[in-house]
């Protein structure tokens, strides 16, 4: 009605040949509802305009979100295997330097007791897996299989107290057994008082064991006490190998002949000690 209004008051006012005060009160009172009316439909037009623009933008920012998401993942999953690739490159050239067959296994679960140092990895007996057979990466000795099946095999860690491997120290040769101690360290133990160890020396691998080759690096000394009595004293070694980010390792296969029988001795023989 209001808009009929208009229409018919404008329509007056604009005949031709009539000028009035009458047109002219009709254009002052028709004016601005005429006005109110261009913005009521203005604004309509507007927010029904906007209103598909936003759902236009929302549809598209979803989309852009999806496609954010899907190249994040794939920027992940490029980054991981170009870790995995160093990692297995680092492995590859180390492998190149011992002079044995080796096998690459992948780290699958830890032992979760915290009792027992231990990780499970995918390869078993049909892979030419033995038990005391040992295990190493490229920054040192990671420890040895002591339980098989044909695919599986568990891996006692060089930080476990069960663990022992024949080791010398790279500077002075003095020689002794290195055994899992607390906190992720371990003890060198039956060292003679009379040889010379100072902190940072390196501790390798001795190979007389006839398990673990000579030269693998084990670990540096980080604390070395020298009692009144006794005749050895006491070594703290932090290995090499960081036990809680393994993800691949090498398993040593073909060892001497005497290795395993030597072993079984050895470690008899520890554990009287």
């Amino acid at each position: 009605m209001l808009f009929a209004f208009c229409v018919i008051g404008l329509s007056l006012s604009g005949k031709r040949g009539r000028t009035s005060y009458g047109s002219g009160a009709a254009i002052y009172f028709v004016a601005p509802f005429q006005k109110g009316f261009t913005h009521s439909i203005r604004f309509v037009k507007n927010l029904w305009r906007h209103y598909f623009f936003l759902a236009s933008v929302a549809k598209t920012n979803d989309a852009l979100k999806r496609e954010l998401s899907h190249a994040t993942e794939r920027v992940n999953q490029c980054n991981e295997t170009e870790l995995s690739n160093a990692r297995l490159r680092s492995l590859l050239n180390f492998r190149e330097t011992i002079n044995r067959q080796v096998v690459a296994a992948e780290v699958i679960s830890k032992d979760p007791s915290p009792w027992f140092k231990s990780i499970l990895i995918d390869k078993g007996s049909s892979d030419g897996l033995k038990k005391s057979v040992p295990v190493v990466i490229p920054e040192g000795v990671v420890g040895l299989v002591t339980d098989i099946s044909t695919h599986y095999s568990k891996v006692l860690l060089l930080v476990d107290q069960n663990s022992a491997v024949d080791a010398l120290v790279q500077r002075t040769r003095a020689r002794g057994i290195i055994k899992g101690g607390t906190a992720g360290r371990c003890l060198f133990k039956y060292v003679l008082r009379k040889h010379d160890i100072v902190e940072s020396d390196i501790v390798v691998s001795s190979g007389l064991d006839g398990v673990f080759p000579k030269g693998l690096r084990v670990g540096t000394v980080s604390n070395v006490t020298r009692r009144n009595s006794g005749i050895f004293q006491e070594v703290t070694v932090i290995p090499y190998v960081d036990f809680e980010k393994l993800e691949e390792v090498l398993v040593i296969l073909n060892l001497p002949r005497y290795a395993p029988a030597y072993y079984d001795h050895f470690k008899s023989g520890v554990s009287e000690r």
